[in-house]
């Protein structure tokens, strides 16, 4: 009778536990391809589509399609400071839907980078 009552809260901790650690490891991949694909963005020769392919090259091993499980955004390829955001909402990504994570939630990477060869305010001149 006890294990009757006790084994919902087990599972539901069990469950808790996997949840997080899946979650956590979306997390650190959505924070590599952000910063994966900032370090392309800010070489002089980088154009948007190196950016782009770089960031879809970290997110390929997730397998989940990009658009409708996660996007990314980055700032103009001309910009001084370059920036790249990659992001998914929990529910499209939990494996045991809202049961354990609040829904709503969303998982965000992002990394900003300052352009190779532009000279700063201190620092006199342009490249």
């Amino acid at each position: 009778m006890e294990f009757a009552v006790v084994l919902p809260l087990l599972l539901l901790l069990l469950f808790g536990i996997v949840e997080f650690g899946w979650l956590f490891m979306i997390r650190q991949t959505l924070v590599n391809a952000a910063r994966e694909g900032c370090r392309v963005a800010v070489l002089k020769t980088s154009t948007d589509l190196d950016v782009t392919e770089r960031v879809r090259e970290v997110m390929a091993p997730l397998g989940f399609d990009e658009g409708t499980v996660w996007s990314f955004t980055a700032s103009d390829i001309s910009a001084t400071v370059q920036w790249v955001r990659v992001s998914t909402s929990v529910e499209a990504i939990a494996l045991t839907g809202t049961l354990v994570v609040p829904d709503g939630m969303l998982l965000e990477g992002e990394c900003s980078m300052r352009k190779e060869g532009v000279a700063g305010p201190d620092e006199g001149g342009a490249v």
